[in-house]
C-alpha cells in the first residue's frame, strides 16, 4: 500500500487530510497526519479576542473532531524529515512515505528581536498571533486605562499581513465605545512603505487611518525594544514611545524544516509558486504558511491552494505533468470598527480594485469599500471555517483562481 503522510493538523494540513481521503482509493493508499498539538485553533478569531468579541470556545476546539474517518491521526512531535529515504523522524518513531505534504505553517519568534521576549513579555508588550498573547491581551485592556498604544510589524512576511491594521482600526472603535478614546493615542508601525503591500488598497487604507486619528510610522525596520524606557527604536535612530505595545514578532517557519536541510533563511520551504510543489524533492509539496511562495500567509490562500493541489496529486500519482495553476489568489476580509470592513480581493498580478464579490454588480459584497454587508461577511467566515474549509468543502461561487469579473481595472 502507497503511502501520503501530511505533516501538521493546522488549517492546511487538515484541510489536505480532507481532501485527499475523498480522492485516493483506500485500497491503494493510506492517509496519516501527524501534529504534536490536540488543539486546533481559528487563529483569525486572535484578533477578536483582545475586544471580548470572542470567547475560547469560538477559536479553540479539538482537532481530533476534523480529521476525516479513515485517516491515521499521529499525536507526536516531528523531528526531522529524510527525504532522500521518503522517511520522518518522529519523537518515538519513524514514517515512511511514497508523498508527503509539510503543512507546518508558520509561528511568531520575538526572540529574534532583541528586548521583545524579556521581562515585560505579555506584561506591557503582547502579541495577538497565539492563543495565549491574545487571551493576555484581553485581560490588559479590560483594565487598561490609557496611554500610548503601538501597533507594530517587525518584518515581512507575517500570517495575515492585514491582521496588525484591524488591530488598529478595532482598537479604535473598542476605546470609542467605551468613552476613552481621548485618552488613547494608538500609532501603527510598519517596515512597509505604506499600510499594505499594494498600491490601491495602501492608498484606501492610508485614508481610514488618518479619517480614525492613527498615527502612521513607515519604513521602521526594528533595532531593538528597549523594554525598560517603553520605547522600540529602529536601525536609523527613530525611536517610538509606547506605554502598551502591541506586535507582531518576526515569523519563521518551523524549526524542523531547519533541521531537516529543506528551508531558507526564514525556514520556509522554496516551492514552484504556481504547482506547490518543493523545487528540491519531487515526491514533496507544500502547502500554507510554511511554503517561500510570495503569496499572502492567510487561511483564504491556504484554501484556495488546497483545490489546486489537489488535482495536481491525483496528475503526479497518475504521471501527469502538473497544472501551473495557483495564481496567488487572496481573499480577505479587513475589520475597520464600528460594525464595517473593507474587502480585498487580489493575487500574483492583480492588486485589489474596487467592484463586486463574488458576483458582478449584484454582489452583495463591495471589494475596497467600507460596508456593513462586509462586516457580516467577516463574521460568517469562522461558521464557514468550522463547518466548510477544513472539512475541505467548496465553498460555493468563490474559486480558486481569482476571477477578474466585477472588478473596476480602468480606474
Amino acid at each position: 500500500m502507497k503511502k501520503l503522510l501530511i505533516l501538521g493538523a493546522g488549517t492546511s494540513g487538515t484541510m489536505m487530510a480532507n481532501h485527499m481521503i475523498k480522492k485516493l482509493p483506500k485500497e491503494e493508499w493510506s492517509v496519516t497526519i501527524v501534529d504534536q498539538y490536540k488543539t486546533h485553533y481559528y487563529q483569525p478569531g486572535f484578533l477578536f479576542l483582545p475586544f471580548d468579541l470572542y470567547k475560547t470556545k469560538d477559536v479553540k476546539k479539538k482537532g481530533e473532531k476534523f480529521i476525516p474517518k479513515g485517516a491515521n491521526y499521529i499525536l507526536e512531535k516531528i523531528d526531522k524529515i529524510l527525504p532522500e529515504e521518503n522517511k520522518v523522524k518522529l519523537e518515538t518513531q519513524t514514517v515512511d512515505y511514497d508523498i508527503l505534504i509539510i503543512a507546518t505553517g508558520t509561528k511568531i519568534a520575538p526572540e529574534e528581536s532583541e528586548g521583545m521576549k524579556e521581562e515585560m513579555w505579555h506584561k506591557n508588550i503582547f502579541d495577538f498571533y497565539t492563543y495565549e498573547g491574545s487571551k493576555g491581551l484581553r485581560n490588559k485592556l479590560r483594565e487598561w486605562q490609557g496611554g500610548k498604544l503601538v501597533v507594530h510589524i517587525t518584518e515581512m512576511p507575517i500570517k495575515c499581513p492585514v491582521a496588525p491594521l484591524e488591530f488598529a482600526f478595532l482598537a479604535d472603535s473598542f476605546f470609542l465605545n467605551k468613552g476613552m478614546r481621548d485618552k488613547v493615542d494608538i500609532t501603527f508601525v510598519t517596515p512597509l512603505g505604506g499600510a499594505f503591500t499594494k498600491p490601491k488598497a495602501t492608498e484606501a487604507l492610508h485614508y481610514l487611518l488618518e479619517e480614525k486619528g492613527i498615527k502612521e510610522v513607515v519604513d521602521f525596520n526594528l533595532a531593538e525594544v528597549d523594554y525598560k524606557n517603553n520605547k522600540i527604536i529602529d536601525y536609523a535612530g527613530v525611536e517610538v514611545d509606547y506605554d502598551l505595545l502591541v506586535t507582531v514578532p518576526t515569523n519563521l517557519g518551523d524549526e524542523m524544516i531547519e533541521r531537516s536541510g529543506l528551508g531558507d533563511d526564514m525556514n520556509f520551504v522554496p516551492t514552484n509558486k504556481a504547482t506547490l510543489q518543493s523545487k528540491a524533492h519531487e515526491n514533496i509539496f507544500v502547502i500554507g504558511d510554511a511554503s517561500n511562495i510570495p503569496a499572502s500567509k492567510a487561511g483564504s490562500v491556504a484554501h484556495f491552494e488546497a483545490e489546486i493541489l489537489e488535482e495536481n496529486l491525483l496528475r503526479y500519482i497518475d504521471g501527469q505533468e502538473l497544472k501551473e495553476e495557483f495564481d496567488g489568489h487572496a481573499n480577505c476580509f479587513i475589520e475597520t470598527g464600528h460594525g464595517k470592513a473593507l474587502l480585498i480581493d487580489f493575487n500574483y498580478t492583480h492588486e485589489p480594485v474596487e467592484g463586486s464579490f463574488p458576483f458582478p454588480i449584484i454582489g452583495p459584497l463591495k471589494l475596497l469599500k467600507e460596508t456593513r454587508m462586509n462586516h457580516m461577511g467577516k463574521l460568517a467566515f469562522r461558521w464557514i471555517y468550522w463547518n466548510m474549509l477544513i472539512k475541505g468543502t467548496h465553498i460555493p461561487f468563490v474559486t480558486a483562481k481569482m476571477s477578474e469579473k466585477g472588478r473596476n481595472y480602468d480606474n
